[in-house]
């Protein structure tokens, strides 16, 4: 697994850096902007794929010809193919980066698909990469809910991945091996308690909840903000429009602002 859990772990410390911080930016959407200045066409790019849904892409980076590294990121809940990543063209260009995001079934302009299982999620993966003909190996980068898909490639599609990293991704907290002294402290565990009981018993309420719009989840977000560490905050310091510091009862913590 070893072989597979890597990230471009050759290159130079600031090269690595300067990713991260594009990657800080990742789970964020692109802002609203004008026509003639959108960088996303209004219609994408799609795929069919073999059951007949369509799955919707942008490619980005150097031509794939030429890359050295052929990059599939896969995107989070609440998220799309237009998420930003905001790695300096120069460093893409020095390195030889070719970045394809996609909308995972039923996110922005791809077809939902009513079996989508774990198995499903790395088969869309690998149809993507054989029909745009990226490679016999690619990297897969997860972010956020979009680790369960990444994560799921490690089981059906092993020989395929050159390297895998998952980003903030989610974690089950009934795992055994998961210690404890870890996630004491963090509120979120009854949160998704909860929601895992409502999941299976009340699924019309979750739904409300999820797409109801007078709490956004970024309040219940912002009610604790402690989700980076040093290392963390020491790159988002240097992100200008991301993070704001700010003094709240004597203590800094990171509050977001609005994409």
């Amino acid at each position: 697994m070893r072989h597979f859990l890597k990230l471009l772990t050759e290159n130079k410390h600031g090269q690595t850096r300067k990713l991260c911080r594009g990657f800080c930016l990742g789970t964020q959407l692109s802002p609203n902007q004008d026509d003639s200045t959108d960088e996303f066409s209004l219609v994408s790019p799609k795929i069919r794929l073999r059951d007949g849904r369509n799955l919707a892409y942008v490619e980005r980076g150097v031509p794939k010809d030429k890359a050295t590294y052929k990059i599939i990121i896969v995107h989070g809940f609440g998220s799309s193919k237009e998420m930003n990543f905001l790695a300096p063209q120069e460093l893409i260009d020095e390195l030889g980066i070719y970045l394809l995001q996609y909308d995972r079934a039923g996110y922005g302009e791809s077809d939902p698909n009513p079996k989508r299982s774990l198995k499903s999620e790395a088969l869309d993966i690998e149809e993507l990469a054989d029909q745009l003909q990226i490679g016999a190996n690619f990297y897969v980068i997860g972010v956020s809910m979009g680790s369960y898909a990444t994560w799921s490639c490690l089981k059906y599609l092993p020989h395929r991945l050159a390297g895998l990293a998952l980003i903030a991704p989610v974690i089950n907290y009934r795992w055994p091996s998961l210690p404890g002294s870890l996630v004491r402290e963090d509120y979120r565990r009854r949160f998704i308690k909860w929601a895992l009981w409502l999941a299976n018993h009340c699924p019309k309420l979750l739904h409300w909840w999820v797409t109801q719009k007078w709490l956004p989840s970024t309040a219940v977000i912002e009610k604790n903000p402690t989700f980076f560490n040093k290392n963390d905050i020491d790159i988002l310091k240097t992100i200008p429009g991301f993070p704001m510091l700010s003094k709240i009862k004597g203590t800094s913590c990171f509050r977001h602002t609005s994409p």
